[in-house]
């Protein structure tokens, strides 16, 4: 599925580190990513860029001070997300009896994850996604540079980096031309011997 992607969604609050590593092979792949400044967008902002990526959100240094504000009572539930909340609650989409109480500590403030806050600059990402998907030369041009740009996240590198700072391991040697003779010697004789 990763290779067929066009878009890929990581929208984890920024500080939560929950954003994993399937964003970098996604963009290896040429996927372009829309999500917060949390975990591997990070690292993948750092090599790519930016302005290649749809980045949306509280950033690490926001993020309590944006709390602070829901907790004390301030009321982060724009008109528009609001609009949402009260559709869902008027039964348009079925039985609200689960997502009644979900929705009213939403609306108390009782947000831990930021998403009242974060919900208009997402919707601002989507419909900049929107826009430059419509401009197919833009779109082809992110979509190279990340694929360029993203060779830290190759697993050679990866599995380099285990083996020198975390397994202290040495590396296989890579088998010589005489090494790969043998080998064949012995299919052949292997091979002749089950016959």
């Amino acid at each position: 599925m990763i290779p067929a992607s066009e878009l890929s969604q990581h929208i984890s609050t920024a500080g939560m580190e929950a954003s994993g590593t399937s964003n970098m092979k996604f963009v290896m792949n040429g996927c372009l990513i829309i999500g917060t400044m949390d975990g591997a967008n990070v690292e993948i902002s750092e090599e790519i860029g930016e302005e290649n990526m749809f980045i949306f959100g509280a950033r690490i240094e926001e993020v309590n001070n944006t709390r602070d504000l829901l907790f004390s009572g301030e009321k982060l539930v724009g008109k528009r997300l609001q609009r949402v909340f009260d559709s869902i609650l008027s039964g348009t989409f079925g039985d609200v009896s689960i997502s009644y109480p979900i929705i009213q500590n939403l609306i108390d403030g009782k947000d831990y994850y930021l998403l009242t806050s974060d919900f208009d600059s997402y919707v601002k990402a989507q419909n900049k996604v929107d826009e430059t998907y419509r401009d197919q030369k833009l779109w082809n041009k992110m979509s190279i540079i990340g694929v360029a740009k993203s060779a830290k996240f190759s697993s050679d590198r990866t599995i380099q980096e285990y083996c020198d700072d975390i397994w202290k391991i040495d590396r296989v040697p890579i088998p010589t031309p005489s090494d790969q003779e043998r080998v064949r010697s012995f299919c052949k004789v292997y091979s002749g011997a089950k016959q």
